[in-house]
């Protein structure tokens, strides 16, 4: 079953530290690229985050954000530093001494001072491996994302290959119509032309135009790519380029068979096909 390369998928998990929360996004791109936005003491993680991402996805663009919000507990651990408090109150209270009129101060204002209050600081490397946990379900999450997207792409590529071949059987079913009023109009322009028309030689101008016209082989080449289309749906690997040069062999067989049409009726599903092949290659587009 093919994916798609657009999808999106968070996750969230609670530690005693503080919440850790992934989002991923991805859009379709030639090639896969990933892009991070990593909280400060996180960005030594990124190459082995990159390693996940591109073990499970081959092509698109990858946006993936982490946050981290400490615990309100963590948050409001506070340290005292109490031997750098008193000696700040006892150089304070000496200075005071010399002062004529001294402010009096508080303990708020001792505690704000530089170095007598630190917070407990959260431990960042033991919440790497519960980042990278978190990362792993979430990319599965983004994977089964992409999946459900690949199969309405699926549908709608089916939809347009079933048109397709009942195109190229509608002009296969009335090819031999259309030989046979090109060599009627030709052998009544001939003959009325109120001259002697040698039947062999006019014989061989019908065959050699009627090979021009002949696009059997346009035909055959189109209901093979359908089926090389839809043996891609089967492969586990990325196919999106591979169905994307499809595409271009599909418009290639369209060109021809109108360039060589000599009848409305072949025009038009000659026109029908290159809408329905366009149709095709903007849903590939987004296949990974």
């Amino acid at each position: 079953m093919i994916h798609s390369m657009t999808g999106f998928a968070s996750g969230e998990l609670d530690t005693e530290q503080g919440v850790l929360l992934w989002e991923l996004r991805s859009v379709n791109h030639r090639y896969l690229e990933m892009q991070f936005k990593l909280p400060d003491g996180f960005r030594a993680l990124e190459p082995a985050l990159r390693d996940l991402i591109s073990a499970r996805l081959r092509r698109g663009k990858v946006d993936a954000s982490l946050q981290f919000r400490a615990s309100s507990e963590a948050a409001a651990r506070l340290k005292i530093n109490a031997d750098l408090a008193r000696q700040v109150i006892t150089h304070a209270e000496q200075l005071a001494t010399s002062i004529a009129a001294p402010q009096p101060f508080s303990a708020l204002e001792i505690m704000r001072w530089p170095g007598v209050v630190a917070e407990d600081a959260v431990d960042l490397k033991a919440l790497f491996d519960p980042a990278t946990a978190l990362l792993d379900s979430t990319l599965n999450a983004l994977v089964a994302n992409r999946a459900r997207e690949g199969e309405r792409i699926q549908a709608a590529l089916e939809d347009r290959l079933t048109q397709i071949s009942a195109l190229a059987n509608a002009v296969t079913t009335r090819m031999p119509l259309v030989l046979d009023n090109i060599r009627s109009r030709v052998r009544e322009r001939a003959l009325g032309l109120e001259i002697k028309v040698d039947e062999e030689r006019l014989e061989q101008e019908l065959v050699l135009l009627a090979q021009k016209m002949d696009v059997a082989e346009e035909l055959d080449r189109l209901h093979a790519h359908v089926a090389e289309t839809r043996s891609a749906f089967t492969m586990d690997d990325a196919v999106g380029r591979r169905l994307d040069f499809l595409m271009q062999e599909f418009n290639r067989e369209a060109n021809t068979l109108g360039s060589k049409s000599a009848d409305p009726e072949t025009t038009k599903a000659a026109v029908d096909l290159k809408v329905l092949i366009e149709q095709l290659r903007e849903q590939v587009q987004n296949v990974e």
